[in-house]
């Protein structure tokens, strides 16, 4: 956990400098990709997710050990080869999981959240899962484990492999020559991420496009056929939390609703997106029919609040730099203390992602996450031991916890009465 932690200081402040280099870059060039409220929901989702495995929230099925010591037939050394083979290995892998992720029902609840943004862009990168509390997955490292590739290896080439996958998710970067033969390139994975028929499901690979070429998942870019992107069940929120178990919900209300007991115990592993007929027909759930022709998602913002959202993003990244740079010294004061700071991150993600969808509770998560911090405040009568670092630490944060329950009251009513008028004067308009 704490080298990982380690490595995220590094690596966040990068992504955050090349997702906002491209929002800069699009303004620049008359071609803006990037949604300014869009990329604060990816860049939240990233937040969740990272907090997620650098406190090892997920309950991993330790496979791999089990496989390396029963049936390796060889034992190799950490040699410069050895990483290149583990890295194609994992990249073989990475195929599979993914193209499972996209035809089955159940798994593919731990994707959706990655294809959720109805925009391509460097930030739709960071939406990545919360929902995938167990990893089955590692079973499909048995090749690895074959050849007696030590578990070390694979943990260091997993990050490399993960990071690598960022720089491909823009529109700004056109075909690449004959890169486009060899490896995933941007106008592949557009293609990816698209909705259109000619597209869905298509370009599976992670690093080598020769994976979909060689088991028929394969689609170039058409330049008849410009990609749009989103899922056909839109999220219609800007809540990550919420995105990451929407499908699991229906799922769940589906399995409970339908009178078939077959269909009950099978709908989890039938094709994405499969219902039971009784169930669809009494409860019809909103799916895109044509991709050319529908309304993206998206919320009134005035420019006082999107310096706000960036205010309260940009001091959640402080927050959990500080958990990820201190995970030793916060768990040595408390066994339970990271756990609880990780609760705050994500009430803080829920709270200000409620805000941007202008829910009317959003005051209330607010009050809660901030209500926490409070508790932890006056409880050590610090932050986690930062005053030593920085003395006034403690005064300034709980101003700004009673600031921010203040502010988010007044935008969450300025919210509420704008959207009481509109829907007044479209009742009006439409009599």
């Amino acid at each position: 956990m704490e080298t990982y932690g380690k490595i995220l200081l590094v690596a966040m402040p990068v992504f955050l400098f090349l997702v906002l280099f491209e929002k800069w870059y699009g303004w620049r060039k008359g071609f803006d990709t990037v949604r300014t409220i869009d990329m604060i929901s990816s860049l939240s989702s990233g937040i969740t997710n990272v907090t997620k495995d650098v406190l090892g929230l997920a309950i991993s099925i330790s496979i791999y050990p089990f496989m390396l010591e029963h049936f390796a037939l060889f034992h190799i050394q950490n040699t410069a080869i050895v990483y290149v083979l583990t890295f194609i290995i994992m990249d073989f892998n990475g195929y599979w999981v993914h193209r499972l992720s996209h035809k089955i029902n159940l798994f593919w609840n731990l994707h959706i959240i990655h294809h959720s943004s109805e925009e391509f862009n460097l930030a739709c990168a960071l939406r990545q899962s919360i929902s995938s509390f167990f990893n089955f997955f590692t079973i499909l490292l048995f090749p690895a484990a074959i050849l007696g590739i030590p578990e070390n290896v694979i943990n260091t080439v997993g990050p490399l492999h993960l990071f690598a996958q960022f720089w491909y998710h823009t529109r700004h970067i056109g075909k690449m020559g004959f890169l486009e033969k060899i490896i995933v390139t941007p106008s592949h994975h557009r293609v990816h991420h698209a909705i259109n028929p000619e597209y869905i499901d298509k370009n599976l690979s992670q690093i080598f496009i020769i994976w979909d070429k060689l088991f028929g998942t394969f689609q170039e870019e058409r330049p008849d056929v410009p990609p749009v992107y989103g899922i056909t069940r839109p999220a219609r929120t800007w809540n990550p939390i919420k995105i990451n178990f929407q499908h699991l919900w229906l799922m769940m209300q589906d399995a409970w609703r339908t009178k078939s007991i077959k269909e009950k115990f099978t709908l989890w592993f039938k094709p994405t997106g499969y219902r039971p007929p009784d169930v669809a027909q009494k409860y019809p759930v909103y799916k895109i029919d044509n991709v050319y022709h529908f309304e993206k998602y998206d919320t009134p913002a005035s420019l006082s609040f999107k310096v706000w959202l960036w205010f309260q993003l940009l001091v959640l990244l402080l927050f959990i730099s500080y958990l990820f740079g201190k995970l030793a010294y916060i768990n040595s004061l408390h066994p339970y203390y990271i756990y609880g700071y990780g609760l705050f991150v994500f009430l803080s993600v829920y709270a200000l992602t409620e805000l941007m969808d202008r829910n009317r509770y959003a005051f209330m998560w607010e009050l809660l996450r901030s209500g926490i911090g409070m508790y932890f405040l006056i409880s050590q009568n610090n932050w986690f031991g930062a005053s030593a670092w920085f003395p006034p630490i403690s005064q300034i944060l709980g101003i700004y916890f009673l600031l921010s329950i203040v502010i988010t009251a007044w935008f969450a009513r300025k919210h509420y009465y704008e959207d009481q008028a509109n829907a007044m004067k479209n009742t009006l308009a439409s009599r």
